[in-house]
């Protein structure tokens, strides 16, 4: 354990429960921003490798169809498991 770990849970031992419970939420608080902020850098990632195939642009009509087609799958396996 580092120095700064045995400091840091020497201190919260001197805290009450409720305070404790707060820095814990905090800790939470900030890993959610890290996984975040890693995802944003993913996506953004997917989207040059995306933008560098050169794809020509969907219609409205061929994304509507897209969605209609993962529905209509969605709702087979569904009804598939039920």
């Amino acid at each position: 354990m580092t120095a700064l770990e045995t400091q840091l849970l020497q201190r919260l031992k001197l805290l009450p429960p409720e305070r404790v419970a707060e820095v814990v939420d905090f800790v939470e608080f900030l890993a959610s921003r890290v996984q975040r902020a890693a995802a944003a850098q993913r996506l953004t990632d997917a989207m040059a490798r995306l933008d560098a195939l050169n794809l020509p642009a969907l219609s409205e009509d061929e994304i509507e169809d897209e969605v209609q087609a993962a529905r209509l799958e969605r709702d087979a396996q569904h009804h598939a498991r039920t």
